[in-house]
């Protein structure tokens, strides 16, 4: 018989129009409630999704598709950079942080006891978490019991981060981005930048990198400090910092002239294209100059990072001689 027909209320009372009648016993009503939303298809473990999945970080040595070790918030919202040593860099770094994760039942060693040590020391809220909570902020659980919680970037505009380059006293130094879309890179670059006394960073609105937790963490801190703006259409930007006064180079192995015949001590922006798409077309006819570096060895290009490091860093050298 469906339900306890004993159970208090199971049984219609006297006079009802259907008479009599055992009830489910709350059965029926139970079985038509909602059981949560659907796990991801990565998250089910039987799914193609999550064998690809485990497939893919047992490729790439443990580390979520693509070498990461930051994910991104959904809607926009704040990113979590995760492992044991990113976490401790970017803390070390000085990077804002809004909060430590740090799953209740994991295994403690030096790095998770400095990361905590630091965040309490800045006031940086401490959340002790199951281990389920830290696997859904992150692609595939690799997390190593901890995530640091980074909020999402405030990008200056393009106008203000050439006012406040010309203000400061010294002939403008900015590094433009194109077609860069690895944020390591990024990150790189804009440590370069304000190792090398560069004033910003300008990186177009689409199809590029932007400043993402793993972009927070390569640049050591100096996102902080150094103001990245994004430009809805990079060609108009450049021609508009080009009309304020600045010379606009283009890093390119096939340049019109060479890093040692240029004079960069006036205002410049540096232009740096990808190591495989190099300029785009638009870019590079807005340049005033394509500039090479010119290399001993057999290598045909450098890095994008590593090729803005060397001109960034000779052109601080005339600045400091000039």
């Amino acid at each position: 018989m469906a339900g306890n027909s004993k159970r208090k209320g199971a049984v219609r009372k006297t006079g009802s129009k259907k008479g009599q009648t055992v009830g489910s016993g709350g059965q029926r009503r139970r079985s038509l409630e909602g059981r949560g939303a659907t796990p991801k298809a990565e998250d089910r473990v039987y799914h193609p999704a999550h064998k690809r999945a485990k497939a893919a970080a047992k490729s790439s040595g443990g580390r979520p598709a693509g070498g990461r070790r930051g994910e991104r918030g959904r809607d926009g919202g704040p990113e979590y950079v995760l492992g044991r040593n990113p976490v401790l860099e970017c803390l070390r770094a000085g990077v804002p942080a809004t909060a430590l994760y740090v799953v209740s039942s994991t295994e403690p060693d030096e790095r998770l006891a400095e990361s905590v040590k630091i965040a309490g020391d800045k006031g940086i809220t401490i959340l002790e978490v199951g281990k389920a909570e830290l696997d859904r902020m992150s692609a595939n659980g690799l997390h190593q019991g901890v995530a640091l919680q980074v909020p999402p970037y405030e990008y200056a505009h393009p106008d203000d981060v050439m006012a406040r380059a010309i203000d400061s006293g010294e002939p403008p130094l900015l590094v433009a981005l194109d077609n860069i879309t690895d944020p390591r890179n990024l990150g790189a670059v804009i440590r370069s930048v304000a190792a090398f006394g560069g004033h910003g960073v300008l990186i177009p609105a689409r199809r590029s990198a932007s400043v993402t937790a793993v972009a927070w963490r390569t640049s050591a801190g100096a996102a902080a400090r150094l103001p990245v703006a994004q430009a809805p259409n990079l060609t108009r930007t450049l021609k508009q910092w080009a009309a304020d006064g600045a010379q606009i180079v283009g890093l390119d192995a096939d340049g019109d002239t060479t890093l040692d015949d240029y004079d960069g001590s006036g205002p410049t922006v540096i232009v740096v294209g990808s190591e495989g798409k190099g300029l785009s077309r638009l870019v590079r006819e807005t340049c005033d100059s394509i500039l090479s570096i010119p290399m001993a060895g057999p290598v045909e290009s450098l890095n994008a990072s590593v090729a803005a490091g060397v001109v960034l860093a000779d052109f601080a050298r005339q600045r400091r001689s000039s």
